[in-house]
């Protein structure tokens, strides 16, 4: 949901096939237990790149909005933010960071509001956890005519030397956002997808940056024996990289990818 990266479970063309399946709720739960970690672990998003995303819709339903990064964000902005996510301890960790949105528990494909009801529908990190065919028609429904549909994911930008490095020892599966064709791909009854893309740096200490791994399903489903071997391995780069040795904060860089499309009936 919120900033979580791909699901570990059946999939076709990159999407969740069945999100009631036992793997899908499983790893659904993982990110529960985690949510605290979670949601002080994951950086958030740049207010250009949420600015562009909804454009002048000023009542925005937050689609899996997890921890309420993306929420925040569209608080920020001053836009009136319904809150949607299937784990409610994700939800409670939304309450405590933004406090008075509204919040629901529901999914992508039964969305519990009434139709037309929003401007836009925004989902962070998580259209790659949606059932198209069921998602679509349901978003569709409780948008307002010509109402926007904006995906976002954030990227560590692994053009950097030490943070393709971390990636490997991290062994990380490919980044949904990397090949966006094969996520962001939603048609009628939504127009042509418009993109922008947004680079920026999250400033961090070194146990930050730890944190933010520890956030990851990969980690989180992991032994503890590879808990354990992944940390060490990454404190090592941290202390000895070049580019990062002696270094009190590190900046990670990001890229943050926005598509935006729009009912076109």
């Amino acid at each position: 949901m919120n900033d979580r990266p791909e699901a570990p479970t059946s999939r076709e063309h990159g999407l969740v096939v069945d999100p009631s399946d036992p793997a899908t709720l499983e790893s659904a739960r993982s990110f529960g237990a985690a949510a605290s970690v979670y949601h002080q672990a994951r950086p958030g998003y740049p207010a250009e790149a949420i600015a562009w995303l909804i454009g002048d819709a000023t009542r925005v339903l937050d689609l899996g909005a997890g921890t309420g990064k993306l929420t925040e964000a569209l608080v920020a902005l001053d836009r009136e933010v319904i809150a949607v996510d299937p784990v409610e301890e994700m939800l409670e960790e939304l309450e405590v960071a933004v406090p008075g949105v509204p919040r629901l528990l529901g999914t992508a494909e039964d969305i519990p509001i009434e139709d037309a009801a929003v401007d836009a529908v925004v989902a962070g990190q998580a259209w790659h956890w949606f059932q198209p065919e069921r998602a679509i028609p349901e978003i569709a429904r409780v948008l307002r005519p010509g109402g926007v549909l904006g995906l976002v994911w954030n990227s560590r930008d692994t053009r950097v030397d030490w943070l393709r490095e971390a990636g490997e020892i991290m062994h990380e599966r490919h980044d949904a956002s990397a090949t966006f064709e094969s996520y962001v791909n939603v048609g009628p009854p939504f127009g042509e997808i418009a993109e922008h893309t947004v680079e920026w740096g999250a400033r961090m200490s070194r146990e930050g940056f730890l944190d933010l791994v520890r956030s990851r399903s990969y980690f989180i489903t992991a032994t503890p024996e590879e808990q354990h071997a992944t940390i060490t391995a990454l404190e090592t780069l941290l202390t000895t990289h070049p580019d990062l040795a002696g270094a009190e904060e590190i900046v990670v860089p990001y890229v943050t990818r926005c598509f935006r499309t729009s009912l076109t009936d």
